[in-house]
């Protein structure tokens, strides 16, 4: 059994370190006090540890007795703390999902010996995975990934509840996205390419432009057509635009009542409680990934991956974080196994190349109820 320390014991955080709890002592660290007695309830075998990861200090001393750190934090807070994890020279698995370009810390995770995996969750992520699986098989075309965390009850108005932070969710809907058309970077505003598309057992969803992509950016500038985009119930994302619109996402302050205060601090703040995600609330994932290419005799193949998840009601584990956190507790798994050990900043494509890697996380997610069905023609 190894020694790891999972940062962050939120809703996602606190499923990680109890699904590595099972096989490996687990210390989880986390600001909320609140958040770690609820963990230490549901699984007392875990270790808690109250930690601000803005003390650069604590931070360090906290990282000295772990083999391994699985960082969970918000994504404001997401680079610098895994910037500080690999020069403690420690092998990561981070979901923080920040928006600063993880490559950039690759030179500091070879200097460092250190084996960093990062976007590990669903998309970024389990998508990146088996995209890259597919990479060493096909000569890929296209990649397009359709993905989406929904409520299982639609409430008005905007039918959608988020498992972590809104202001990290009105920042995805924010930053421009890129795709890859014709070889060829294209940026456009987000909430773009409205269409719509039809999912068995969740009927007609929307599907709109997001900077999804990130790494596959620049690591696959062989494939000439790459787009991901979000998915959510019809209307969602005019409601959305028409708040950007309206500037409630301005980081400007503006003086109300004599007190400065930002439209985006009010909007988060008003969001936090229609968009809260209750602890026994059901939702659910759907993802759709589609992948083009011809083999090595030069058949044209089309692979289409399915994922539908939902809130499972015996361990009361949302449904996002089933499929996030379980692809990145498979990834820590592959590490402490000495099943993987490539050293640098490893994006998720990457580790799906690695021969076995796609099929061990694929079945360590179907072993904790997370099944992918693929079909190829």
């Amino acid at each position: 059994m190894k020694n790891i320390l999972v940062l962050g014991g939120g809703m996602v955080g606190g499923a990680m370190a109890i699904d590595l709890a099972n096989t490996h002592h687990v210390t989880c660290a986390d600001r909320s006090e609140d958040a770690l007695r609820k963990l230490s309830q549901k699984c007392p075998t875990i270790a808690t540890s109250p930690l601000d990861v803005t003390d650069a200090t604590a931070v360090g001393e906290a990282l000295a007795a772990f083999e391994l750190v699985v960082c969970a934090v918000p994504g404001f807070l997401g680079f610098r703390t895994l910037k500080q994890i690999i020069e403690a020279g420690k092998n990561v698995i981070d979901i923080s999902f920040f928006p600063e370009d993880a490559l950039a810390l690759h030179g500091l995770a070879l200097e460092h010996g250190v084996t960093a995996i990062v976007d590990c969750g669903v998309a970024p992520g389990m998508a990146n995975v088996i995209l890259g699986y597919h990479d060493t098989r096909l000569k890929i075309t296209d990649y397009e990934c359709l993905v989406g965390g929904l409520p299982k009850e639609r409430m008005w108005p905007f039918e959608y509840k988020a498992p972590f932070s809104p202001v990290d969710v009105i920042e995805e809907y924010t930053r421009p996205a890129r795709y890859v058309e014709n070889g060829e970077m294209i940026t456009m505003p987000p909430l773009t390419d409205l269409s719509s598309v039809e999912f068995d057992r969740v009927g007609t969803l929307e599907s709109f432009n997001s900077d999804g992509l990130r790494t596959l950016c620049f690591t696959m500038p062989h494939i000439p057509n790459m787009k991901e985009k979000t998915l959510r119930y019809p209307g969602h994302a005019d409601k959305i635009l028409m708040l950007q619109e309206a500037g409630f996402f301005n980081t400007n302050p503006v003086e109300v009542n004599g007190s400065r205060v930002t439209p985006l601090d009010f909007t988060s703040r008003i969001l936090f409680d229609d968009w809260k995600l209750g602890e026994t609330e059901e939702e659910l994932t759907v993802m759709r990934i589609t992948i083009k290419g011809r083999d090595a005799g030069g058949t044209e193949k089309v692979v289409i991956s399915d994922l539908h998840d939902e809130y499972n009601r015996e361990t009361h584990t949302s449904s996002m974080a089933r499929t996030t956190g379980y692809t990145a507790t498979a990834a820590a798994n592959l590490v402490l196994d000495g099943l993987f050990s490539e050293k640098g900043v490893i994006p998720p494509e990457k580790l799906g190349q690695a021969p076995g890697a796609c099929d061990y996380m694929l079945r360590y997610l179907a072993d904790r109820g997370v099944h992918y069905s693929t079909v190829e023609h």
